[in-house]
């Protein structure tokens, strides 16, 4: 519909002899102003200068000669806003057409025949799996949803670095330690003691820039409690993966980028690309308005940058795709900016295929956590806890395989909470509010979901079949809002921001449950029963497709 408003606009100001100008169709603020606003009466004011209240009858006397199908009213609002009101038959044809549609409903074909990789949540080997972690899995889960919504096929893709420093360290305090490699929680202490000590003790750092050159080498001094080490963390991840409810397709290493990286490197610098700089290799990233970085160290160290190199290299010898997008906190933005650009001049027919997203930071009360100290809370020991208090809530209800769908409940506690507002700011995670059934939580989402599901098994029992006839007297903000999912989905889509879908859901079910409070829905003497059971049912759609996009799971029963 807006973009038939758009084109009744455009057709009427060049019949009027006005100049073709930028305008926008909007949502008013307040449902009471219309279903859509205009500008275009504004912006013809400045251009022609011209009071564009007057514009905007003009405009108006020559919309109202014709009768539009789906718009009810036409007015002109505030200094020359003009309004459209939607009429009640499009909102039956909308209800019936999310009914029809079901899982269909919300989809659209804007990515049709692409193909996007998205690499996200990126834990390390041999340490903990931290609530940044979660973060990015949440974030890079859902944006999957939402390109593979618009018709693109995904690559969901990890890259996780099993070299380097941090594993030194944390073969270093196993070793000290003597501490079962295969023992995830005790390694992650064993880093932190690594890592405390190579701050602090001169010979320990000696010991640790030692084992970590022998990884490399593959030494046989350290290659076995290496290998268990490694093992037994990607397997650790991969429960942490199913609950959370990501599978992977791709699997990058840092040991696996190392060589890749370096060859491009010293092909850049042959080039004069990359440059040396106190027996460093550097990419003087100032030539393109950026700040240099060291990509080869002067001890021949390869940094994480040679290495993203590499990756970006590994990925597109492995896959074939027109887009990379990688996701990881804020802190590496400036880090991104000048190795992509580094790739591009280097690799010219490259421009354009990487991206980075960034989000910001979860913060609990204790504020920033740090894998780096002892006293981490990891983000299995989050979840743990979180599944353990939503157990206690559903366990009251009396609800069978509390279990399962306290698990669920956990999990789109956490997602709601990293996904109801931009995702670059940053979190501050109360575990209480997070799981609330009522008000802005994920858990509240998943609880209108049961309820619709509910109204709609007891309407059955009553032989009340949806219908799209039979409207309601008075056209409610409840079916207004309804038709809207596929817009909000749009805009998430265009500007990789969930928090539309999420915000929209969550002023949707509010919506619903007051209407709900007000209408009796399964009511068979009400010859209004079947259309309150079609808007019944087109709300379980929405909120059932709106969830599976933020990844939030849907429990039958709660």
């Amino acid at each position: 519909m807006e973009g038939v408003i758009k084109k009744l606009i455009q057709e009427t100001v060049l019949a009027l002899g006005l100049p073709e100008v930028p305008f926008v169709i909007e949502r008013p603020a307040e449902m009471s102003h219309g279903d859509y606003a205009c500008n275009v009466a504004l912006v013809l004011g400045k251009n022609v200068g011209k009071n564009p209240h007057d514009i905007a009858k003009e405009i108006l006397g020559k919309l109202l000669e014709q009768k539009i199908e789906g718009i009810e009213k036409i007015e002109i609002a505030g200094p020359g806003f003009i309004n459209f009101t939607l009429s009640r038959d499009f909102f039956a044809h909308e209800i019936k057409t999310i009914v029809e549609r079901g899982s269909e409903y919300g989809k659209n074909t804007e990515l049709s025949g692409k193909t996007i990789m998205v690499e996200y949540t990126q834990p390390n080997p041999f340490k903990p799996f931290h609530i940044g972690h979660l973060m990015s899995n949440t974030i890079g889960e859902t944006l999957t949803h939402i390109l593979e919504n618009a018709g693109a096929k995904v690559i969901r893709a990890n890259y996780q670095g099993d070299v380097g420093l941090h594993v030194a360290k944390a073969l270093w305090g196993i070793m000290k330690q003597n501490v079962d490699p295969t023992d995830v929680s005790a390694v992650g202490r064993a880093y932190a003691y690594g890592h405390e000590q190579y701050e602090t003790n001169e010979s320990a750092q000696k010991e640790i820039v030692e084992i970590n050159k022998k990884v490399y080498d593959k030494d046989a001094s350290v290659w076995d409690v290496y290998q268990k080490g490694r093992e037994a963390s990607l397997a650790a991840f991969e429960k942490i993966y199913t609950t959370l409810g990501t599978k992977f397709d791709e699997y990058f290493f840092e040991s696996q980028t190392v060589d890749i990286g370096r060859k491009l490197v010293e092909e850049g610098l042959e080039k004069g690309i990359f440059e040396k700089s106190n027996d460093a290799i550097i990419f003087r990233g100032e030539k393109y308005g950026l700040h240099t970085r060291v990509f080869i160290t002067k001890e021949g160290v390869l940094t994480y940058e040679a290495k993203e190199l590499g990756l970006a290299v590994l990925k597109m010898e492995r896959c074939a795709f027109d887009e990379s997008i990688t996701i990881t906190a804020i802190e590496q933005e400036q880090y991104f900016t000048v190795v992509f650009k580094a790739l591009e001049v280097l690799r010219p027919e490259l421009a354009g295929k990487f991206k980075h997203i960034h989000h910001g930071m979860m913060v609990l009360t204790t504020g920033k956590m740090s894998s780096r100290s002892g006293n981490v809370i990891t983000g299995e020991s989050l979840l743990g806890d979180m599944i353990t208090r939503a157990l206690e809530k559903v366990s009251e209800r009396g609800t069978e395989n509390p279990e399962d769908i306290a698990r669920a409940v956990a999990v789109s506690a956490i997602k709601y909470m990293v996904l109801k507002q931009g995702t670059e700011k940053n979190i501050t995670f109360d575990p209480e509010r997070s799981l609330s059934f009522e008000g802005d939580s994920g858990p509240y989402l998943q609880y209108t979901l049961v309820r619709a599901k509910s109204i709609l098994e007891k309407a059955q029992e009553e032989n009340i079949t949806a219908s799209d006839e039979g409207n309601l007297p008075e056209l409610s903000d409840f079916e207004r809002l309804l038709v809207r999912f596929p817009e909000k989905v749009l805009i998430a889509l265009h500007e990789y921001a969930p928090q539309y879908i999420s915000q929209y859901l969550t002023e949707l079910s509010g919506v619903f449950n007051a209407w709900y409070a007000q209408e009796k829905i399964v009511d068979t003497q009400n010859p209004h029963a079947p259309y309150k059971i079609a808007l019944t049912r087109a709300l379980s759609m929405v909120l059932e497709n709106g969830l599976k996009i933020l990844g939030i799971p849907t429990p039958e029963r709660m």
